[in-house]
């Protein structure tokens, strides 16, 4: 009989089994092929459940990303028992089964360096800083310092990755991504999602894989700002045409994407024409944000001289100001040259002259405008550096390897408690003591601090539900004020 009649064709129970399975396994594989279009037809992400699940601590947040891996113990945790194990070897027993870069695993012996640069209790808080930070000593009582951060990842990318999007995998969203999914933004004329690169040819490269937005629709991704006569990739009109022939331009195609979604069902058309329309209104508002001509002589003098040389971090921490006072949700700043394998002497004062006074400046600038109380400023890197030298010490020099072990950073703004210390590492620097923080707890702490509760901002993606937490950490409340 020919196959046109199987119709006629009674079916048994075992023939119902084979053929249906057959159909979910082209359903599946189509998933695989097309995860957008898989995800359009079953999504159940078309609304975020009513943010902020708790009233918020702060409105906005800007990060202050110092790729790398600043040395912790040259800069925020004290430890001045180690001169007396001076380029002695690494006890075995503190060193323990923490896994080692190839850098260095093959190193017979690894000599103890104590911090070649002097320290000081500032302020009321008695904070002990570096004489390498003497600005950020300053706003010592304005600093919530965590010594006892910790991560699992061992290398750059891998690390970075890890802090910023909570997988050590590429492909998931940023931390901002997260929070402009949920939030959403309070400047309908600016992107709820910003990020500034130091103009720098040193240190690891930055993806914009970082800030990308994942699986989330595209429209929560971070917008790069460059430095220059462009900020902002094809904002501009096109010579011969105006702002009344874009907006005439832009009302035909968003007719036409409707149109295209009512028949395709794809939820990305919804951001391409948010898109569409933030660029046109992005025309008026960025030349506007980023014109810092009007800025006082004595903000210039606050940031410091590198405040007037665009793609700098002292002008990009005076953007972020402005930025803030412009209600932008999530500000990233990333500022590279702090991964001292050798040379450390040489380099770290270098690095920390350009970072230093700008970022004690944006909380002394935040602060005086009453923003402050509602911004969360965070100083960190992906992780920390090891107390004992990469390779051979000598008397102008030594290196630091990478060490996810245990490392600082600081936060400020509202919501915490200002001056305070937490967690505590060993006398080696190598290994937590007290009150571990690991990076997932401070994501949830990030999250928490914006009024929303890590383990509910979720977003189901090709079957499973995911979070920026992933199925870890808590909330430091131990930091909150």
């Amino acid at each position: 009989m020919h196959h046109c009649k199987d119709y006629r064709r009674i079916h048994s129970r075992r023939d119902f089994l084979s053929t249906s399975a057959l159909g979910m396994g082209a359903i599946a594989l189509a998933g695989l092929l097309d995860p957008v279009n898989a995800l359009a037809a079953t999504s159940i992400n078309d609304a975020v459940a009513v943010l902020p699940h708790f009233t918020p601590r702060v409105k906005r947040v800007i990060y202050l990303f110092q790729s790398g891996g600043p040395s912790q113990v040259d800069l925020l945790d004290y430890k001045p028992q180690l001169l007396k194990y001076q380029g002695q070897d690494l006890p075995p027993s503190i060193r323990g089964t923490q896994r080692q870069t190839g850098m260095s695993a093959g190193q017979k012996i690894f000599p103890v360096v104590p911090s070649p640069y002097s320290f000081k209790a500032r302020g009321q808080s008695g904070h002990m800083i570096s004489d390498m930070l003497p600005f950020t000593a300053q706003v010592a009582d304005e600093l919530t310092i965590i010594r006892s951060m910790y991560t699992e990842a061992i290398n750059h990318d891998p690390a970075a990755t890890f802090i910023q999007t909570g997988s050590q995998q590429p492909g998931r969203p940023s931390i901002g991504s997260w929070v402009s999914y949920g939030l959403g933004g309070e400047n309908e004329n600016l992107p709820s999602f910003i990020v500034l690169l130091s103009k720098t040819s040193n240190g690891q490269p930055l993806y914009d894989r970082l800030w990308g937005n994942g699986f989330l629709a595209s429209q929560h991704q971070g917008v790069k700002f460059r430095s220059g006569k462009d900020p902002v990739l094809y904002l501009d009109n096109p010579s011969g045409m105006d702002s009344k022939d874009r907006r005439r331009q832009l009302d035909y195609l968003n007719e036409l994407q409707k149109l295209q979604k009512n028949e395709v069902k794809d939820p990305e058309i919804d951001a391409k024409i948010a898109q569409y329309e933030m660029a046109f209104r992005m025309q008026t508002s960025v030349p506007e944000a980023l014109d810092v001509k009007g800025e006082p002589e004595h903000i210039y003098e606050l940031y410091g001289p590198d405040s007037r040389k665009p793609g700098t971090f002292a002008a990009n921490c005076l953007l972020a100001r402005r930025l803030a006072e412009r209600n932008v949700r999530f500000i990233q700043l990333y500022h590279q040259d702090w991964d001292h394998h050798g040379q450390l002497p040489q380099a770290m004062p270098t690095v920390c002259k350009a970072t230093d006074q700008p970022a004690a400046a944006l909380i002394k600038d935040l602060k005086q405008r009453g923003l402050l109380d509602d911004t969360l400023v965070i100083w960190g890197g992906e992780f920390g550096r090891t107390t004992y030298s990469q390779g051979k010490v000598t008397a102008e020099s030594f290196g630091r390897d990478h060490h996810p072990g245990c490392y600082s950073i600081w936060m400020a703004g509202g919501g915490l408690k200002k001056g305070l210390a937490y967690g505590s590492t060993d006398d080696f620097c190598f290994n937590v003591a007290e009150n571990g923080v690991h990076i997932h707890d401070f994501q949830a702490t990030l999250l928490h601090l914006l009024g929303i509760d890590h383990e509910r901002l979720n977003f189901k993606y090709q079957g499973r539900r995911f979070r920026l937490t992933d199925v870890y950490g808590k909330v430091v409340h131990d930091i909150l004020s």
